[in-house]
């Protein structure tokens, strides 16, 4: 009988023991063949689960500020890392959030939980300062809202949201586009697809290449996500008008807007960066909009963001609003609370709101004033090229436009230290290091 029912016998020397893996009637059953005999259920080669992990690449732009730290130069200059460096080279905690922290710690008196769309009041002025004030998707109540762990986060819970509605739907990026917007939307589920965006020969937007693509290969229901303002990493925005012909082409085609407005207020003005995309707002029926304070309210490390979906009406904002809640109970159940109360404070605040916003134009303004700054520089360095580009451009971040050979001789012959695509933070700049980043450009050149 036993002879019938045992189809295959395997052996293999497992634990100093010499085993044959018998399968009997479809079941795996261990025989030793050294000792005690008797059948055991087989469960499997035990081996650990993480040996077969591949390493994963350092992040490129985190190991340049390694390198940098460890750099013993004292000429080196950090134009990779994304944040804003005042003259001295710090980033630096806002005069209105300083003001307003101080009011939270006499105040307030509870670190229980919130809600896991955050704080409601805080969603309500976050939807004002994105889409204006008494603006008609919230005057509808067509707009689901939800505090998130910074603008990284906004972009997860939308995209995972994105992806219940509608599986493995399609997002078109610009290439380039910041180099996490691929992580986000992959690990979310969702197809990435490209559109052309800048033009490194005329260091601008690339419009006409852009909607060719979107009017021949984007279809119904697809995605299209673009910058609100201050491009990350060209600095090359869209200007108004052309804001308004990709709200035309999304309203006839049926695609849906997304928009990523991670620095409202660092190009020119709060109100001026969220021109275009209110105007495509007023032109569609829906649309995913993720923005963050981390930029212009100096709250990096505070995780302070927002999810915005636009809906057609205002029984799918009810649905869309409990979809999203529902992804963010299956990953960190609620946002931390302290940079949304600090924002709150801020905006509910005539007086700390009027200092924020001055403290945000000197910021802007001193943005803009580098870019002249460093464009005069490179000529008294005797460049020949013309960089006049980077005056046009927004925000903290340009194409340098050199090759990767160069960038790796900036690296590693005079201590300046950007990302392989030559991207520059320009806020990286001051007074003191301005002329020797200048003269290495020039040497390299």
């Amino acid at each position: 009988m036993m002879p019938a029912l045992v189809s295959k016998i395997l052996l293999k020397y497992c634990e100093k023991q010499l085993l044959s893996i018998v399968l009997l009637s479809g079941k795996a059953y261990t025989f030793s063949l050294l000792g005690k005999a008797c059948l055991q259920p087989y469960f499997g080669e035990k081996r650990p689960m993480f040996e077969s992990l591949p390493s994963v690449p350092a992040d490129p732009i985190l190991h340049l500020a390694v390198m940098h730290r460890e750099d013993t130069n004292p000429n080196k200059v950090d134009l990779g890392l994304g944040v804003y460096k005042d003259e001295q080279g710090h980033t630096p905690i806002m005069r209105a959030v300083v003001a307003a922290e101080q009011r939270l710690l006499d105040l307030e008196d509870t670190k229980t939980y919130v809600g896991m769309a955050g704080w409601a009041r805080y969603n309500q002025l976050l939807a004002d300062v994105v889409l204006g004030a008494d603006n008609q998707p919230m005057a509808e109540c067509r707009v689901a809202i939800a505090q998130t762990p910074g603008g990284t986060g906004a972009l997860r819970v939308i995209c995972d949201f994105i992806n219940a509605a509608k599986p493995a739907a399609k997002v078109w990026v610009g290439k380039p586009t910041w180099a996490n917007h691929h992580a986000i939307i992959k690990s979310a589920g969702l197809t990435l697809a490209e559109f052309p965006y800048f033009d490194a020969a005329t260091h601008s937007v690339d419009f006409a290449a852009m909607m060719a693509t979107l009017e021949t290969e984007a279809e119904a229901g697809d995605l299209v996500l673009v910058h609100g303002c201050c491009h990350n990493p060209s600095g090359a925005d869209l200007n108004l008008e052309q804001w308004r012909a990709l709200g035309e082409l999304a309203h006839k085609k049926g695609l849906i807007p997304f928009v990523d407005i991670a620095y409202q207020g660092m190009g020119d003005g709060m109100e001026e960066d969220a021109a275009g995309l209110r105007l495509v707002a007023s032109m569609v029926d829906e649309m995913v909009i993720a923005s963050s304070c981390s930029k212009n309210f100096g709250l990096y490390r505070e995780r302070t963001g927002t999810a915005l979906v636009i809906t057609k009406a205002a029984e799918h904002a009810a649905v869309v609003q409990g979809q999203m809640n529902g992804v963010i109970r299956g990953n960190y159940s609620m946002p931390p609370s302290h940079g949304a109360l600090v924002v709150q404070t801020i905006l509910e605040d005539p007086e700390l709101k009027a200092d924020w916003l001055a403290e945000l134009a000197e910021v802007r303004q001193r943005i803009a004033r580098l870019r002249s700054e460093l464009v005069q520089a490179l000529q008294a360095a005797g460049v020949k090229q013309d960089f006049s580009f980077i005056e046009r451009q927004k925000g903290m971040f340009s194409f340098l436009g050199v090759d990767k050979d160069q960038v790796n001789s900036l690296v590693n012959d005079h201590s300046v230290y950007l990302v392989g695509s030559s991207r520059i933070n320009v806020a990286g700049l001051n007074d003191t290091n301005m002329a020797n980043f200048a003269k290495a450009v020039a040497a390299v050149l």
